[in-house]
């Protein structure tokens, strides 16, 4: 079955939403995954920057000579690798040594060495410091605390400093004279003898540090707490990919009852129009709303309603005129005759002669005209096809002996082959080839040939002449009506301009249709009836 225009189109349309549907939900899962990756280093480099923070700071204060064993004994205390380097020795981008220059930190994973590298410049100093640690622990962020601690208690007012190391860094840190109301019992017992406390908020998902400072000055006693530390908060993937899934379905439903909807209407509409291109000129729309699509379809029948009722009129008039002519015809063929056989004179014969031929191609003229305009009918019915099965080339011989008395100085042959049938109505067919070999030898210089071929799908019968041929851009106007070209095909050559218009119809009630191009083999025109192995298959194709 013949695909249609909107089946080809509507499988177009359903391809490239199918499309967008996929690349929607390909740019939504990269869009998530490069906001998942951004939510993750900034959450690490915030995790990083108050240890960083405090540890740059504290080695900024410790003499050079001491920096080594300093190191080693922090990195033990927090269980870290910590190693000191000239900012000049070390390699980085552009945008990573400006955050380095920026007092931020730089976080980096090694895959060799299957470890996490913090890098932040010493505050001051052209010197890196660089943490190497494999995972986190609670020992860390105890021996963090304890550091801060022994920091702070070190100083007699440690209020100035501790808020420096605040506004250079991200993570809260407080110091309050007050004890921690959210402890237990037991982790205040700990807090008292000196321990550094962490307590889990499982509610809330986050952990906060708490130390006990005693000043130097007068032994008060104040309360240090570090955090409270979020864990990284992330939407599940599963759950993720559920949510795009769930969207791009209900997008995809509600986009396919939409296109749904607009194809079915316009499969109609594409539907009416085919018929009417067959020539069922009374096929109408049925205009169901009053959206752009029932304003189309209005249109639609409107113009259907127009076209049909000009053709009709155009038809109406072309027979009457047709017929009223054979009227004074007669007449003067009539008064012809009597006046040749009133007088002896053979000059008044000769001119009785050719009055005769002229009254004679004015006949053949009318029955042209009659022929086209009942083959253009405005309602297919109205031409009665009796399809029967055609010998193409017993058909085609029958043409040669009928036009080669015509035309004895052209050589009419039909080129050797198999026998092919067709089912078609023969006097129809036989009209169309005969119009075709009539209009080959009218132009040939020599030689006219008629060739018959066939394949699955379709018969071919070529018409082929060693005349001018027809020029690329006239090929589609000599199927017009009257239509003649300003070369040699032209009045002299005869006809009256309808034999090739006869012709298309003929073809367009078969289900087939007529082509020109070049004649390879005698260099003229090449004219071609293509018909549709079965013509009611065709008929049920076409509508």
């Amino acid at each position: 079955m013949r695909r249609t225009l909107a089946d080809s189109t509507f499988v177009r349309v359903y391809a490239t939403l199918l499309l967008a549907l996929v690349l929607t939900f390909g740019l939504a899962m990269m869009g998530y995954l490069m906001v998942d990756q951004v939510r993750r280093e900034y959450y690490r480099e915030r995790l990083a920057d108050t240890p960083m923070a405090l540890l740059t700071t504290l080695l900024s204060e410790v003499q050079p000579v001491e920096r080594e064993r300093w190191l080693q004994r922090q990195g033990e205390r927090l269980d870290m690798q910590l190693s000191l380097y000239s900012r000049d020795e070390q390699t980085f981008s552009y945008f990573q040594r400006r955050r380095l220059e920026d007092g931020r930190p730089l976080v980096m994973y090694d895959d060799a060495g299957n470890a996490w590298n913090l890098w932040r410049q010493v505050p001051g100093q052209p010197l890196l410091l660089k943490v190497t640690l494999s995972q986190l622990s609670g020992q860390q962020l105890r021996g963090l605390v304890d550091t801060l601690r022994d920091w702070l208690e070190a100083m007699a007012d440690p209020e100035q400093p501790l808020q420096a190391l605040i506004d250079n860094q991200s993570l809260p840190i407080t110091l309050s004279s007050s004890p921690p109301e959210m402890l237990d019992s037991r982790q205040r017992g700990r807090l008292a003898n000196g321990d550094v406390v962490l307590h889990w908020m499982a509610e809330k998902g986050s952990i906060s540090a708490h130390a006990r400072l005693v000043s130097p000055v007068d032994g008060s006693l104040r309360w240090l707490k570090v955090g409270p530390v979020y864990a990284f908060d992330t939407m599940p993937l599963i759950l993720t990919l559920g949510l795009v899934l769930v969207s791009l379905i209900v997008l995809a439903g509600a986009i396919y009852l939409i296109v749904r909807g607009v194809e079915t209407r316009m499969t109609r509409l594409e539907k009416a129009a085919t018929r009417i291109a067959g020539g069922y000129l009374d096929t109408r729309v049925k205009v169901e709303s009053s959206d752009f699509m029932g304003r189309l379809g209005m249109a639609f029948n409107g113009m259907a309603a127009q076209v049909q009722s000009l053709l009709r009129a155009q038809q109406e008039m072309i027979r009457a005129v047709s017929h009223e002519l054979r009227t004074p015809v007669a007449r003067i063929r009539f008064a012809a005759q009597m006046v040749e056989d009133m007088t002896e004179q053979e000059a008044v014969r000769r001119q009785l002669k050719g009055i005769d031929g002229d009254i004679e191609e004015l006949d053949q003229l009318i029955d042209e005209i009659l022929t086209y305009a009942r083959l253009g009918s405005d309602n297919a019915s109205s031409v009665s096809i009796d399809a029967d099965s055609i010998e193409c080339r017993a058909m085609a011989q029958r043409v040669v002996e009928a036009l080669s008395s015509l035309h004895p100085d052209i050589r009419i042959e039909v080129a050797p082959g198999e026998e092919i049938e067709v089912i078609a109505e023969p006097r129809y067919l036989q009209r169309a080839l005969q119009n075709l070999v009539a209009n080959a030898c009218r132009h040939a210089e020599s030689r006219v040939l008629i060739r018959l071929t066939q394949d699955a799908r379709a018969v071919r019968l070529d018409v082929e002449d060693d005349g001018p041929g027809v020029p690329e851009g006239d090929r589609m106007d000599i199927f017009k009506p009257f239509a003649r070209l300003d070369n040699s095909r032209a009045r002299r050559s005869g006809g009256y301009g309808l034999g090739l218009s006869i012709v298309q119809k003929v073809m367009l009630w078969h289900g087939g249709s007529v082509i020109v191009d070049e004649s390879q083999q005698l260099g003229g025109a090449r004219f071609s009836l293509l018909l549709p192995v079965s013509v009611q298959s065709a008929k049920d194709a076409s509508v």
